[in-house]
């Protein structure tokens, strides 16, 4: 079993940035693909980005390509994602998950999900 556990959320102005990492326990997910979702109140989940579990083939929704990055270090069995240029409409819960592949790891399918950490952005 593994047990993901999303931190970095708070509250920050617009233009700032945020740093969240999703740290695993319980069992690597050096093997598994990672994905990062969002979901504000009354909105649907929403996909932010994804990586493989090599690193090496990332997604990025359009909502914040060019905005945000994301990145993982199998050796500390962990996710990144780098927020920059923050708006106001990037407030939301954010999720990390953990899927066997990119493909169901992006339809939000993942194994494994964490509680979330909440991301406030003030105009």
């Amino acid at each position: 079993q593994v047990q993901l556990v999303e931190s970095g959320g708070g509250l920050v102005q617009a233009g700032g940035s945020l740093r969240l990492s999703c740290a695993a326990s319980g069992r690597t997910v050096n093997s598994y693909a990672m994905a990062w979702f969002r979901q504000a109140p009354g909105k649907e989940r929403e996909l932010l980005a994804a990586i493989s579990w090599d690193g090496y083939y990332t997604y990025y929704a359009d909502s914040v390509k060019g905005r945000f990055t994301i990145s993982r270090d199998n050796a500390k069995n962990a996710v990144y994602l780098q927020m920059n240029s923050l708006k106001p409409e990037d407030t939301a819960l954010y999720y990390c998950t953990a899927g066997n592949s990119v493909a169901l790891a992006k339809a939000g399918l993942g194994n494994f999900w964490g509680q979330g950490t909440q991301v406030t952005v003030s105009s």
